[in-house]
């Protein structure tokens, strides 16, 4: 008789780094409806305030493969802690900064400091949890930013109304205390050592991760390289088609549910379905409402049903679901699409970040980075391109490709290897 990994319960560090994670986004959602206001103040543009908003997210994008070789060097409890602290002055900074320019500054050095923590925490929570409860893992870690970021801008536009200045000082504070929790409780004899580290051996001459193996625990298995292909890092992991598949995936997560959701959305329903913003909210509840409640679910299934029908229907569901937006407007077909889009992204925000713990190294700092560069590559190209399709054609041509973006995901995991069970 076999016994289930769900019996088991997860490492504590996987619980630390969820609580981690949600302080973040609390703090992020108390900040982000202040941002525009502030800016305002500066007697700029819209133009300009869109620059301030995207200077964060351009500069968080292009710095996480740094972070990710410093994570490689030095580990991830202290990237992680740097990060946090980084982003923690940075912020506090920028309420007080006198000018705009000197604003735009402060929030590209916040950007960085978040790469740093995003990747650290990630290729922490891989490195701790066993194979047959990463996908748990994954999700329970979603989770803590997913309830922040649902808490934080109901929060923070009360506090922004006191003062714009006060939600910068207040998501200061919450990332110090998320870093201090980490060092405290991250403690470096609790973690487990990061074996083969240490033994780098040439990527050049890894197997060829084509013959993929199966490397089992509990009753899932997990397709990973072959022995070897573990130590050989970011270009072993790329010749790996479980991983390529993550990595289209998270693209999908960062182009539709980072991206198209929050900026297109809201005026689809506005100009095409004729409704109030209040409409969209709901949708978009109703959307974060589906994947907290799938996320309950969709941890267990990467874990147990395996990555490749796992990620089969993540990808399936989320391309079904922006592709009813294609077709002729409806209001009933608008709040299924988003409830249904949840439910696929619960599945896409756990199981591809499980398949990048197969495949990455004990310490794979650049493979996670990379992983992480593709969704906000994603989060950044997304909004630009569907917003130019829309103008230029229609929203549903938008939909259409986002969709399209979504559904090579769904091939890229058609192309994954067959998880076998392990005896």
């Amino acid at each position: 008789m076999r016994h289930g990994s769900k019996d088991v319960p997860l490492p504590r560090e996987v619980g630390v780094l969820a609580i981690v994670a949600f302080v973040v986004a609390l703090g992020f959602g108390i900040v982000a409806p202040a941002i525009p206001l502030f800016v305002r103040d500066y007697g700029v543009g819209t133009t300009a305030v869109g620059f301030a908003v995207s200077a964060f997210a351009f500069f968080r994008f292009v710095s996480a493969f740094a972070g990710g070789s410093l994570v490689e060097r030095i580990g991830e409890r202290a990237v992680l802690a740097a990060g946090l602290a980084i982003v923690a002055v940075a912020t506090a900074a920028a309420a007080l900064a006198g000018n705009f320019p000197l604003f735009v500054a402060l929030r590209a050095a916040g950007g960085i400091g978040s790469a740093m923590f995003t990747v650290a925490a990630l290729s922490l929570l891989l490195r701790t949890a066993p194979a047959a409860q990463r996908g748990r893992a994954a999700a329970t870690y979603q989770g803590g930013f997913i309830l922040g970021g649902i808490a934080g801008p109901a929060a923070g536009g009360f506090l922004a109304e006191v003062s714009p200045r006060l939600p910068f000082f207040v998501y200061g504070g919450f990332l110090l205390v998320a870093g201090v929790v980490a060092l405290v409780l991250l403690r470096p004899a609790a973690l487990p050592p990061a074996a083969g580290a240490a033994a780098d051996p040439d990527p050049a001459a890894d197997p060829d991760p084509a013959a993929d193996q199966v490397r089992g625990g509990g009753p899932s298995a997990v397709a990973v390289p072959p022995a070897g292909a573990e130590g050989g890092g970011l270009r072993a992991a790329l010749r790996s088609r479980a991983y390529v598949a993550a990595l289209v995936a998270n693209l999908g997560v960062g182009w539709v549910l980072f991206g198209v959701r929050n900026s297109l959305v809201p005026l689809y329903v506005t100009e095409e379905l004729g409704k109030t913003v209040a409409w969209a909210g709901a949708g978009l509840l109703a959307g974060s409402v589906a994947q907290a409640i799938g996320l309950l679910r969709a941890g267990r299934l990467a874990d147990s049903w395996g990555r490749r029908p796992s990620l089969l229907l993540g990808s399936g569901l989320a391309t079904a679901a922006i592709a009813v937006l294609v077709l002729p407007p409806s209001t009933a077909a608008f709040l299924l699409s988003m409830a249904t889009f949840g439910l696929g992204a619960s599945l896409l925000a756990s199981v591809p970040a499980a398949v990048v713990g197969d495949v990455s190294p004990a310490r794979g700092g650049r493979v996670v980075a990379v992983f992480q560069m593709v969704a906000d590559l994603g989060a950044v190209a997304g909004p630009l391109v569907a917003g130019w399709l829309t103008d230029a054609f229609s929203y549903q041509v938008a939909f259409a490709v986002s969709a399209a973006v979504l559904g090579a995901a769904l091939l890229a995991a058609l192309a994954m290897p067959r998880d076998r069970p392990v005896a």
